[in-house]
């Protein structure tokens, strides 16, 4: 998929993530998070996995990390990236259906 425009999933509040996407010619990865020294890593791999599965190659990919588990982090990738390129508005599997 191609972000073709700025787009933002989630929220500050604890427990969940804000996702913000933008257009960028290669693959950029911000991640801000309370917990990035014990869950760095896994919190990037979820990131990149998601990414990867939705064929997303070139972005920008912020996100505010407030104690997301994996699968709140996958739906507000996802659901960042489906904004930035118009296929929310349409019937979309949700989850992960995609390229399984």
């Amino acid at each position: 998929m191609l972000i073709e425009k700025s787009a933002m999933a989630g929220t500050l509040e604890s427990s969940d993530a804000q996702v913000t996407v933008e257009p960028a010619e290669g693959l950029e990865l911000n991640i801000q998070s309370s917990v990035l020294n014990q869950y760095g890593h896994q919190i990037k791999a979820t990131i990149l996995e998601t990414l990867n599965r939705l064929e997303v190659t070139a972005g920008k990919v912020t996100v505010i990390d407030k104690g997301a588990l994996d699968c709140t982090l996958k739906a507000r990738v996802e659901c960042a990236v489906f904004r930035s390129c118009g296929k929310s508005e349409s019937n979309i599997p949700w989850g992960g259906v995609i390229n399984d």
